[in-house]
């Protein structure tokens, strides 16, 4: 099936460069020059977003935060193209839940095997988890192939990026996982993920988690594991 990417930038022509060589690849391509446009076209569930975060009101980020937000666009994997190079813009887009996150310029062979590779990591985590049984973990229940965690049994929304840490961790229940291991099991090896990034997620989880937050163990300046038992 014809996979579509929805293009966002404020520069139409960057807009239009893209489109014309995503489509000499086979994709169908959406496009927006702002995020209030964004947020309009991701209606449609394109099967990546490429984002700006430069763009008029709402800005990239913002855009971001909507669509990890909302449970049906979350699963939609983000990757931004931006002039914004510092670690700290870098940092923060993963940590609000970016797949991948590309600066300018960038030749466009490199730019479609970057999105390719995205695609293809959630593909692959897709078909793995097609047929998976229910993964417990005392108070937790996770459903990999519907994407849904449950908590004491009630239905808990968790972004696809928590969602694939908790379902990470909760397979390897009473094991330690370093934070190289996440960072590359999770992002994978071509995307520049920092520790920090790891721990701010874990966060999060943590959050969705309650009261039962301290089924995360920390394994202080080593990574995190799941308890047998609270």
């Amino acid at each position: 099936m014809q996979k579509t990417v929805l293009v966002v930038d404020d520069e139409r022509d960057i807009v239009d460069l893209i489109g014309y060589n995503l489509k000499k690849e086979g994709y169908a391509v959406l496009g927006a020059l702002d995020g209030k446009g964004a947020l309009e076209e991701v209606k449609h569930r394109p099967n990546l977003i490429l984002l700006d975060i430069m763009i008029p009101e709402p800005n990239g980020l913002e855009v971001l935060k909507e669509i990890k937000s909302n449970p049906d666009t979350a699963k939609i994997p983000v990757v931004f193209l931006t002039a914004k190079g510092t670690d700290i813009d870098e940092v923060l887009g993963l940590e609000l839940g970016a797949d991948d996150y590309i600066i300018k310029p960038i030749s466009i062979p490199k730019l479609i095997a970057r999105i390719k590779h995205v695609l293809r990591r959630y593909e692959v985590q897709d078909q793995r988890y097609k047929h998976s049984a229910i993964i417990k973990a005392g108070a937790i229940e996770i459903n990999p192939s519907q994407h849904i965690v449950w908590i004491d049994g009630k239905e808990v929304f968790f972004p696809r990026k928590e969602f694939n840490i908790l379902l990470y961790l909760c397979e390897r229940a009473g094991h330690l996982v370093n934070r190289e291991t996440l960072l590359n099991d999770v992002w994978g090896t071509e995307v520049r993920v920092v520790e920090r990034t790891v721990d701010v997620h874990i966060r999060k989880i943590r959050e969705r988690l309650g009261p039962h937050a301290v089924y995360i163990e920390t394994v202080k300046g080593v990574g995190y594991k799941i308890r047998v038992s609270q």
